[in-house]
């Protein structure tokens, strides 16, 4: 693990290593105190925050293995058992498909993936001490629901955690994996409206996830649609 004080964004840095040949075993995590250029998800800014966790860690991509983009939902399952028994009852941390924790409706950590030189950075955000405020959704620290976690203890816990979901990706594959996610998120059932590319909305209830980890979403007509992408928020 490496700790840094100040940086752009620990994804840029991980990234800028692995193109430059520089090598980056998987396992090791860059850590900042402070970044004043991170990103979240469709080019969202989501920067700084003293106390709070922003890091990122690389995958090494093998064919034989779960596809790299299901890499979201290991991260999302990693991130939400490490924040679960931080948020008092009778509040709970419950994932979003596809890699957001939400406390009620208000986000307390997010996660991104880039591909670079045959890995993947995982760079993943989680709001420890204090929440950025966001023009277009509700956010939320865990220093709101109680003591502010230590910050390095949160990174070794969050690292064991993230390590462990790997190995059972790897061992047990996807289906395994898409039913972990789904008993961790919010009900079947929840109300959810997701915004395509396109800048199409659809609502829908949440119909859990297909066997590849997309989004199932059943319509007001009864019918299910798969989604693949999109920006999707409680309804």
């Amino acid at each position: 693990m490496e700790i840094i004080g100040l940086t752009g964004s620990t994804n840029a840095d991980l990234a800028q290593r692995l193109t430059s040949g520089e090598p980056v075993a998987e396992g090791h995590w860059l850590i900042a105190d402070r970044q004043n250029a991170g990103r979240g998800r469709l080019g969202r800014v989501w920067n700084d925050g003293l106390g709070n966790f922003m890091g990122s860690t690389v995958v090494r991509i093998d064919t034989h293995q779960p596809p790299a983009p299901s890499l979201a939902l290991v991260a999302g399952v990693a991130v939400q058992a490490s924040v679960a028994d931080l948020v008092p009852p009778p509040r709970c941390a419950l994932l979003k498909w596809p890699n957001d924790v939400l406390v009620g409706q208000a986000k307390v950590a997010g996660i991104l993936l880039e591909a670079v030189a045959g890995f993947v950075i995982v760079g993943i955000g989680v709001n420890l001490a204090s929440a950025p405020r966001l023009p277009d959704r509700e956010t939320a620290a865990l220093s709101h629901y109680g003591p502010a976690p230590d910050r390095d203890a949160f990174a070794m816990k969050l690292s064991a955690r993230f390590a462990q979901e790997l190995a059972h990706w790897r061992q047990f594959g996807l289906s395994a994996l898409v039913h972990r996610w789904q008993a961790a998120a919010h009900p079947i059932g929840t109300p959810l409206l997701v915004r395509e590319a396109s800048g199409q909305v659809i609502s829908g209830n949440f119909c859990g996830l297909s066997e590849d980890g997309a989004l199932r979403l059943q319509l007001s007509g009864g019918t299910v649609q798969t989604i693949h992408a999109g920006d999707v928020e409680l309804a």
